[in-house]
């Protein structure tokens, strides 16, 4: 009997060896790419010349959950079965037991979708009365039954999984709300709002969240989906969420022997593990050469106690990190999602955005100038449209009487887009 996944970490069935050799390769070929790495796209750090970023273009905003990246791939297996796998940002591959998921097509309960690749992020929400229920929320679709659509907008891409995947699956849920104690997980699409409702977000939305957040994603509209950093994509964080994960190496103190040691045998210099290491802290080239070293961390007598009394491996570990008012790196929490530190564009990114911050202030006060210059931009559009349907009209018919009147239906706010997706 399969039922709610009990891990954010571990949230299936680990593939190994050749099966996960054949789901990378899998995956890089539906993407049409050599490269069998991670394919998702990763967001750029906030900083100050990003508001004229929202200023310039169209952007969606939605909250940034305290969550663990995946990516979803639906497919199936060699007998034809409907059959799921989890990608993490190491490039592991979870299976979903069977049975625990279902995606079915529209107008056909019993069909599914393969050849799909969804990006989004696996959450536990808090329920009234106690306990959680996992959840994966939806920010992106890269590829829908074998359909590429990484060239295609955002507000389309979340439009086509909107229509395809996720209305028919919200219908089953509620034709058999008695099936979702046993999914794996329930998936919802993440709300997003335009980018002037920043005021929106930090009042009514964020403090109502069922699940932990630590800021807000800017994803431009008009944009494709690309694999890898994208400038595209702006990570908004509080001023004390604003991290970089580095791989941590301790330097134990070296304790010379003393009478003692020496009438007992002991000669040489050897390590006191009981005493505070220095915290060293080191950044991902990715060049193939060792992580170069960047800063130490600094740790409190109590917090070196608390991390000692965990009783696990602290050594060679990726930590979090966040700078504090007298510019230390202090602990966060260990990264064991991630292989790699973060990369030394990541880390200068990051900390142009504590040194250059943006905020919640900055952004509420720059909302009215976001907005005026989408509407300024909304109205142009529609004039374009205006004037190439007159001029298809001409074209057609050899004769112009000004533009052709439409009904009161068709007559919108002139904006390019439907309201964001997710709403």
């Amino acid at each position: 009997m399969t039922g709610p996944v009990a891990s954010l970490d571990a949230p299936g069935i680990k593939a190994e060896g050749d099966l996960l050799f054949t789901m990378r390769s899998e995956v890089a070929s539906l993407l049409d790419r050599r490269n069998t790495s991670f394919p998702g796209a990763q967001p750029v750090s906030f900083a100050r010349r990003h508001l004229k970023a929202l200023l310039k273009q169209d952007y969606y905003v939605c909250e940034k959950s305290d969550g663990m990246r995946y990516l979803l791939y639906l497919t199936s297996d060699n007998e034809g079965n409907e059959i799921h796998y989890l990608i993490d940002r190491k490039n592991d591959y979870w299976f979903i037991p069977a049975g625990a998921l279902h995606f079915p097509v529209p107008r056909d309960q019993q069909a599914f979708h393969t050849n799909t690749l969804i990006d989004g992020e696996l959450v536990f929400d808090k329920v009234p009365g106690g306990g959680t229920q996992p959840k994966y929320l939806v920010f992106d679709c890269m590829v829908l039954d074998g359909n590429s659509l990484m060239n295609r907008t955002l507000d389309k891409r979340l439009a086509y999984f909107k229509e395809r995947i996720f209305d028919p699956y919200k219908h089953l849920l509620e034709e058999y709300p008695e099936e979702k104690q046993y999914m794996h997980f329930i998936v919802e699409l993440k709300a997003m709002q335009f980018s002037y409702a920043v005021e929106m977000m930090f009042r009514q939305i964020l403090p109502k969240l069922p699940h932990g957040n630590d800021g807000l994603i800017f994803t431009c509209r008009m944009t494709d989906y690309k694999h890898g950093t994208d400038q595209n994509i702006l990570k908004w964080k509080p001023e004390l969420e604003n991290s970089i994960d580095f791989r941590l190496q301790l330097d134990f103190p070296q304790i010379q022997p003393d009478a003692q040691d020496r009438a007992e045998g002991i000669t040489k210099p050897y390590t006191d593990y009981d005493a505070m290491p220095t915290c060293n802290l080191h950044v991902y080239a990715g060049d193939g050469r060792e992580d170069p070293y960047y800063n130490t961390m600094y740790l409190e007598e109590k917090e070196w106690e608390e991390l000692k009394a965990r009783g696990e491996p602290l050594n060679d570990r990726i930590v979090e990190c966040f700078m504090d008012s007298q510019k230390r790196w202090r602990f966060m929490r260990f990264r064991d999602d991630k292989t790699n530190a973060n990369h030394t564009s990541t880390v200068d990114s990051v900390i142009e955005s504590i040194t250059d911050r943006v905020t919640e202030k900055d952004l509420i006060a720059a909302a009215k100038g976001i907005r005026d210059e989408w509407k300024r931009r909304a109205a142009e559009e529609s004039s374009r449209e205006k004037k190439e349907q007159e001029r298809k009209r001409v074209a057609s018919t050899g004769v112009s009487n000004g533009p052709p009147k439409r009904k009161a239906e068709e007559q919108g706010s002139g904006r390019p887009s439907p309201g964001p997706p997710g709403k």
